[in-house]
């Protein structure tokens, strides 16, 4: 449920990625774990964990190489939007999904009413997370937050991690021998992370318990108290697909740009179902694979997607399921025929030549995230092409003859 990548790449049963690995912050590890353990369990006492639970978990905190491992090796992740909704959302998980909200109804009636968070969106989630709970994860979560914790790469992040799996101890919503799930230290059906878990966790069956691996109603709830602190507005939409106009400005299509949904009416974009009202309600033209690809609006409860995983292509998916589940048509794959995806070598290529350009995108590691997607945005300006922030070979061509529009 975090806002890492990391999670991204690994969690998803039967996602491939490629065999190139992620390039690892550079950092080099100080002092024995023996001495960060005893110095971590002194500062857990300070911040308020009882000696008891100190006591009892300190026996879990070891170093566990085949996380570092894990961690380390995590491929980058290479497929399109619709290689990757065609694989996670079609087959068994929309009648699944669907049989999910329908068996459990009343419960979901009753979540929306309190949250706001309509069943197709916490189903979405719960669907790709865990497969509705038939995946939680089968690592002891202390040792691997240990582990996490001591590593220099983020150590930080998981430090806070491992804190808050105590407090979850403490506060009695664990026991330390049902600390299991993710290697990077995540529960559940909805692979929540610690703090998220300590921070947003519900106890929705009145137990006097938040257990989001055995209650399905501790789940759904907590899934729902999550996204509302990530900002989900009640009533709302997250995301529709449009047809859009072949004139279309395309330099307006960024989830950074947030127009009235008069504005795109008035531009020719029109609904692939339903209705697409001329109202102020503010919309982003999301295109996940460039122009010749799927169009969606993305209205402001998209960001909560975002929020959840910044991971733009698994965001946009659990979007898209969970239109899916509440009604919503096939995505159009018509014009997606014309887009040829860039291979993991060939972002590497793009990512230098940006930013050989002077474009701050940070490293060249493969990796087509939002930082990317903007300097691609400003260099296809800059050459000439639309700009609907697509890397393609297009853009990598011109970028190698190094010159910009305004010299050609």
């Amino acid at each position: 449920m975090r806002k890492t990548a990391l999670k991204f790449a690994v969690v998803m049963c039967g996602v491939i990625v490629s065999a190139v690995p992620t390039l690892a912050a550079t950092c080099r590890n100080t002092g024995s774990f023996e001495q960060w353990r005893e110095a971590f369990l002194k500062d857990a006492i300070a911040q308020g964990i009882s000696p008891k639970v100190v006591a009892a978990a300190a026996p879990e905190l070891v170093f566990d190489p085949a996380v570092i491992k894990r961690d380390h090796g995590q491929g980058v992740f290479q497929q399109t939007f619709l290689q990757f909704s065609d694989r996670m959302v079609g087959g068994y998980r929309i009648p699944n999904g669907l049989k999910k909200m329908k068996q459990h109804a009343e419960l979901f009636a009753r979540i929306e009413k309190q949250y706001g968070v309509p069943a197709p969106v916490i189903t979405a989630f719960w669907g790709l997370e865990s497969d509705f709970g038939a995946m939680f994860g089968k690592f002891k979560i202390l040792p691997s937050l240990a582990t996490l914790a001591y590593d220099c790469r983020r150590s930080d992040y998981f430090r806070g991690q491992l804190m808050d799996a105590l407090r979850l101890i403490e506060r009695g919503d664990r026991r330390i021998d049902d600390m299991n799930g993710n290697w990077a230290g995540e529960f559940g059906g909805m692979q929540i992370s610690t703090s998220d878990y300590y921070k947003h966790g519900v106890d929705y069956d009145a137990d006097g318990r938040r257990d989001v691996i055995n209650s399905i109603p501790d789940t759904l709830a907590t899934a729902a108290n999550f996204l509302v602190s990530l900002g989900w507005r009640r009533g709302e939409p997250w995301l529709q697909e449009v047809h859009v106009p072949e004139n279309l400005p395309w330099d307006q299509a960024d989830l950074g740009i947030k127009l009235p949904r008069k504005q795109w009416v008035a531009w020719g974009v029109q609904p692939a179902y339903g209705s697409l009202p001329a109202d102020d309600l503010p919309a982003s033209l999301l295109l996940p694979m460039g122009r010749h690809g799927p169009a969606f609006l993305a209205y402001p409860n998209f960001q909560a997607f975002l929020g959840w995983n910044s991971a733009f292509v698994y965001s946009t998916t659990v979007a898209y399921f969970a239109t899916r589940l509440n009604g919503a048509p096939v995505v159009n794959h018509d014009g997606a025929k014309r887009v040829v995806p860039l291979t993991t070598a060939q972002v590497v290529e793009l990512q230098r030549l940006l930013l050989k350009r002077g474009y701050a995108i940070g490293e060249a590691d493969g990796k087509v995230g939002n930082g990317t997607r903007s300097a691609v945005k400003k260099a296809q300006i800059e050459v000439g092409l639309p700009a609907d922030s697509y890397p393609t070979v297009e853009l990598i061509e011109r970028l190698r003859a190094g010159r910009s529009r305004s010299e050609r």
